[in-house]
């Protein structure tokens, strides 16, 4: 990916936080109230007094409302690390009624599991100690909202920060999409649909896989299978391992136990508990991010992954009772959503 950062052109860089909710020109750092106004009791405005927004359980806050066109840049949150899942993010695209992008905020920011995984990529990175951060580039024409709802039992603080460009848009510019699908158990066939049927000109750009896999042994020789443009039953894309495609190789593990990575656009960010191997109930999460190797398609996408374990027999083994949850990434040319799906805490 190049970025012209020594381009001057007309964009005029806008940043929306709890210090200005809008994000106009010299607006920022005049609140006179707010979550931290009684530590600034003593210094005044402009100094915090509003560094984030109390999230009741079952409340979605607006974090984002803004007239196009843009380029959202830079995407920073962060929150109690226990309830990533029980977050769901959600973004819409020229006023579209349904949302673009769904999903739970671990699962967005590869965490969806209950403990934290730093990531260190290109288009995502989770810092210590929960420092969620996205560099996706999120074009918009018209308008652009975001919001995030609360769907668990208590109130929680949110600390966010959203960074775009007022700028024109290309043409040629994609609308960001996110789905979330998660079953548990898969079931026979042990095939997990990444994505349904969407139709094009778009680019698939990445995806997260958390998977528990229910059975002993190697879990990992499934396919991730690309079906493009009509193919039916035999996809043009198809891979050679679930490792393999994640960057990995011979399962993942070396001297008798997994080793995790994190790279620019692939890595194996979480093997719990890391003191095992080969255990049932073992639980994983890793990323694969299409940025150098975009999966492009004219007229539609499906996208698959086959469930596949390995027998001491030397067999293939279908994990029918896997627990599998993906989130899919991919750029369309229209901010169409198609079905939607429940974003599930796994």
């Amino acid at each position: 990916m190049v970025h012209e950062i020594w381009r001057l052109d007309q964009a005029r860089t806008r940043s929306i936080s709890p210090e200005n909710p809008t994000g106009a020109p010299g607006a920022g750092g005049r609140a006179v109230t707010g979550t931290g106004a009684a530590a600034a009791a003593d210094l005044g405005v402009g100094w915090k007094v509003s560094p984030s927004v109390d999230l009741a359980a079952g409340a979605t806050a607006t974090l984002a409302d803004v007239i196009g066109p843009g380029i959202v840049r830079h995407f920073w949150l962060t929150t109690d690390r226990a309830v990533l899942q029980q977050l769901t993010l959600r973004m819409y695209w020229d006023h579209e009624p349904e949302p673009a992008v769904e999903a739970p905020l671990g699962a967005f920011f590869c965490n969806a599991w209950g403990e934290l995984a730093h990531v260190n990529s290109e288009m995502v990175v989770v810092a210590p100690a929960g420092g969620l951060n996205s560099f996706w580039p999120m074009p918009f024409r018209a308008h652009a909202r975001i919001t995030l709802h609360n769907g668990g039992d208590r109130a929680v603080p949110v600390y966010y920060q959203l960074t775009y460009l007022e700028q024109d848009v290309p043409r040629a510019a994609g609308y960001l999409h996110a789905r979330w699908r998660r079953r548990a158990p898969l079931g026979r066939p042990a095939v997990h649909a990444v994505l349904d049927d969407v139709p094009g000109p778009g680019r698939y750009v990445g995806t997260y896989l958390a998977i528990t896999p229910n059975a002993p042994g190697w879990w990992g020789e499934g396919e991730l299978k690309f079906h493009l443009d009509g193919d039916t039953e035999f996809p043009t894309i198809c891979g050679t391992g679930t490792e393999d495609y994640f960057g990995g190789a011979w399962n993942f593990d070396l001297d008798g136990r997994y080793h995790t990575y994190s790279t620019p656009y692939l890595g194996l960010v979480q093997a719990l508990p890391a003191d095992r191997i080969y255990c049932p109930e073992q639980r994983f999460g890793m990323y694969r991010w299409h940025v150098r190797d975009p999966i492009c398609f004219d007229r539609g996408l499906r996208v698959t992954l086959q469930a596949l374990g390995w027998r001491d027999n030397g067999r293939y083994l279908p994990l029918e009772q896997a627990e599998v949850a993906t989130l899919a990434l991919w750029y369309q040319h229209r901010a169409v959503t198609g079905r939607r799906h429940a974003t599930l805490p796994i």
